[in-house]
């Protein structure tokens, strides 16, 4: 018994040993300001807004509501997020010891013996963390816990641009079909006018077969923005996961509010704002913390064990009679291992170079998704600009080619040659408003998009603040803090 405390004491005073790397947050070069930004940075950005603030069309608003609480998307990487919470119970039920029953009953026929014997017994096992070997498991299931539910997040910024992205094509697409209809019916009325008068001997075969082209082709653009526009509602349809069917509109293309201002912020600030990134570097705690675990590999395991139980010859008297107990200790640990253990340490540090040039990446692509947002969003404003003025001459142009074949000074082709024109123009111009509004799509998503404070996530700090508050449980730092210690 002695000898029993003594270890006890001295598995206390190693279990506050840590063996491997603490994790700090690679150092990473981020510049001042976003490259093609007009000005210096400012703490503001357009990632603070909620989406309901950034998006302001109701029939968009329901769509990307119902896309989070009904998508598949969604509700795949909340499943995912559930199993990695139960991986990160699993790692953490290790700190404990494990208690289990066991009954047994065996008949036998040896000279001397009793037939049948009966054992029931509670055994107690526990592994002794002496150098922080389940301290580092659980510190990367729980990395990786969150890491999940940082991609859950990133799944819910995607989703959300999809589908805005989505609503944005449709209403152009709209757009379009009502330019087609309109040039339709123009078309009609001209090849209707000139076909009389070529009846009538007063206009020409050139004229009137020109204007039937103009019109046919035309005509032949209908049925195929109409299967577009089916197309298009029914990635609508599973994007919010609903069954194919008509989607409902809201403010059309040119009325689509579009923010004043588009602030992008402070390059720093995407290192905690955007989800992908927050994961990668979890995915990186995680690789910091299997070192640790590789590296206790090379040191003993001390694993103590308990029972007590009772036996007896018969299953009536079991109770009360051949009371037994033990309790025991025992220490296991590498002599010659053909280099496993040295390679596996290996293994586990170049996963750790891999996650963290990965990070390195995924900040560095980052970077470059708001700066080239950024310029999209100036120079598409600039190209609408440009597009609404060209318009308007198209518009000019019909008018006195008009007034021009009305009073006899140019023939029909310059009208129709006009009116190809701004056809070209109201399509031209309705391309640009969606591209510029799928650019302020993209700039949104690139800067992180502001689920700072989404329920979910704050369930999920609440639940790993409790776990962290639980006997024996290690330190819960955030990314970036060290956590553990080199015992």
């Amino acid at each position: 018994m002695k000898s029993v405390a003594i270890a006890l004491l001295a598995t206390a005073v190693l279990a506050g040993c840590t063996v491997g790397p603490n994790y700090q947050r690679p150092p990473i070069a981020v510049p001042d300001q976003f490259y093609g930004g007009n000005g210096p940075a400012a703490a503001a950005s357009l990632a603070d807004a909620p989406w309901f603030d950034v998006f302001r069309d109701p029939a968009l608003r329901s769509l990307i509501d119902e896309a989070l609480r009904n998508g598949y998307d969604a509700r795949i990487a909340a499943a995912r997020v559930e199993e990695a919470r139960a991986r990160f119970g699993i790692a953490g039920s290790d700190r404990y010891p494990t208690v289990d029953y066991q009954a047994v009953a065996t008949r036998q026929r040896v000279s001397g013996l009793a037939p049948r014997v009966v054992v029931a017994g509670v055994g107690v096992s526990w592994e002794a963390d002496l150098w922080g070997r389940i301290r580092r498991l659980n510190e990367a299931a729980r990395a990786s816990y969150l890491a999940t539910e940082e991609g859950r997040r990133a799944v819910l910024l995607a989703l959300t641009s999809e589908v805005a992205t989505a609503y944005f094509d449709l209403r152009e697409l709209d757009t379009e079909l009502d330019i087609a209809r309109r040039a339709t019916t123009a078309f009609q009325e001209t090849f209707d006018l000139f076909d009389r008068q070529l009846q009538g001997g007063t206009a020409s075969a050139v004229e009137t077969s020109r204007a039937e082209a103009l019109l046919a082709n035309e005509t032949s653009t209908i049925p195929l923005l109409e299967q577009q526009i089916v197309a298009q509602e029914n990635r609508i349809n599973l994007l919010v996961g609903r069954m194919p069917g008509p989607v409902a509109r809201g403010a059309a293309l040119a009325d689509q509010p579009l923010p004043s201002a588009v602030p992008a912020g402070l390059p720093s600030a995407l290192l905690l704002r955007r989800p992908d990134l927050r994961a990668a570097e979890q995915q990186l705690v995680a690789a910091n913390a299997n070192i640790g675990v590789a590296e206790a590999a090379f040191y003993p395991t001390l694993s103590l064990t308990g029972l007590l139980g009772v036996q007896s010859a018969e299953l009536s008297s079991l109770v009360g009679n051949g009371a037994a107990w033990s309790i025991g200790a025992s220490v296991l640990g590498p002599i010659f291992n053909a280099g496993r253990l040295r390679n596996q340490s290996r293994v586990a540090v170049a996963q750790f170079e891999q996650a963290r040039l990965q990070y390195e990446q995924d900040v560095t692509n980052a970077l470059g998704e708001v700066s080239t947002s950024i310029a999209g969003i100036d120079r598409l404003a600039a190209s609408e600009r440009e597009r609404e003025r060209a318009l308007r001459a198209n518009q000019q142009a019909v008018r006195l080619v008009n007034l021009r074949y009305s009073s006899g000074l140019s023939a029909y082709f310059e009208v129709l040659d006009a009116m190809e024109q701004l056809l070209a123009a109201e399509n031209n111009l309705a391309r640009t408003r969606r591209d510029r509004l799928v650019a302020l799509v993209d700039f949104y998503r690139a800067l992180g998009g502001g689920w700072e404070a989404e329920p979910d996530a704050k369930a999920t700090q609440e639940y790993l603040k409790s776990k962290s508050q639980e006997p024996g449980a290690g330190s819960g730092a955030g990314p970036g803090k060290t956590r553990g210690g080199r015992g």
